[in-house]
């Protein structure tokens, strides 16, 4: 499994990841992913603790016990729950987030994370207090490095300028190319790494594409029709072959820009987790297949999220 520097940091994680969220709450189902993800040549698990409000980072502590030297672990902070109490709220502030954080090392059963991230955020945040509190974490060794999951371009910014962010985890894909217009280039020169979320858009990359179009989008997804997607998805399939899956392409594509870290991706199954593994098999990847798939579908504008 090839793997990509996080930023100016020295986190080199797998080109491809596993996004735990889906995995469930059975911890023997849950585990054997992980298992099978680590076993491939994955490093990079992504949680948060507000992902089944804890339950996900204890299933990931519990299953990568034993091996923590060999995994990277990534967690978010920032939606603010209580055990017992329903829902919870945004939470950014110094004191939430150095609080917080001792749950997540707890759950988690380590000493250290090596990628917190705040887990969302707007330009109305007290910036500059959160902030501190990161750059408190890692001097306190709690900590390696921090970054932000968001895809707001003014609050990306304002982390740009002000923080030591090394990443920026934000929704990217094939038939999600916002951050190509405006975000893709700019974090890249300022050495910001994409950890990418949501590459297969809801499974409508991958060979299931058109039933979960007909189960997710029948109202349209972002700007495109439901008549758009039906368009869409059959020549998407055409590309793919019996040597690369769509799965393959969807991951190939997001992962051309330099910007990308890794394509962090969702598994409720073993057998998720094998489709979105034959990406590690495409050898002929080019870019006359990049233009042919970015020539499917459009540029998509931030209209929402300034």
């Amino acid at each position: 499994m090839e793997k990509r520097q996080i930023g100016t940091s020295d986190l080199y994680v797998s080109e491809i990841s596993l996004g735990c969220m889906s995995l469930g709450t059975d911890e023997k189902k849950a585990s054997e992913i992980i298992d099978r993800a680590l076993d491939s040549g994955i490093n990079y698990l992504d949680t948060a603790d507000l992902y089944d409000f804890g339950a996900n980072e204890s299933i990931v502590g519990a299953a990568v016990k034993g091996k923590r030297d060999e995994v990277i672990i990534g967690t978010k902070v920032g939606n603010h729950f209580e055990p017992g109490k329903e829902g919870w709220y945004w939470d950014p502030s110094k004191g939430y987030i150095k609080e917080e954080v001792k749950e997540s090392l707890r759950r988690l059963q380590t000493d250290y994370i090596d990628l917190y991230q705040l887990h969302g955020g707007t330009i109305e945040d007290p910036i500059d207090e959160t902030i501190e509190a990161f750059e408190e974490l890692k001097q306190e060794g709690l900590i390696r490095y921090y970054g932000i999951s968001s895809i707001r371009p003014n609050v990306i910014r304002e982390y740009i300028k002000k923080s030591n962010i090394v990443s920026v985890m934000m929704q990217y894909s094939l038939l999600d190319r916002r951050p190509e217009e405006e975000m893709l280039d700019l974090l890249h020169q300022n050495q910001v790494s994409v950890i990418a979320r949501g590459p297969m858009a809801k499974g409508m990359l991958t060979k299931k594409g058109i039933e979960q179009v007909e189960k997710k989008a029948q109202n349209g997804y972002l700007d495109y029709s439901y008549a758009e997607l039906k368009y869409i998805l059959p020549k998407f399939l055409e590309l793919a072959n019996d040597e690369i899956t769509p799965n393959a392409l969807a991951l190939s594509y997001i992962l051309h820009h330099p910007a990308l870290a890794t394509a962090t991706f969702g598994a409720s199954s073993v057998d998720q987790l094998n489709a979105n593994l034959t990406y590690t098999e495409l050898t002929n990847w080019n870019n006359d297949m990049y233009k042919q798939l970015q020539e499917l579908t459009r540029p998509v504008q931030y209209d929402k999220h300034r």
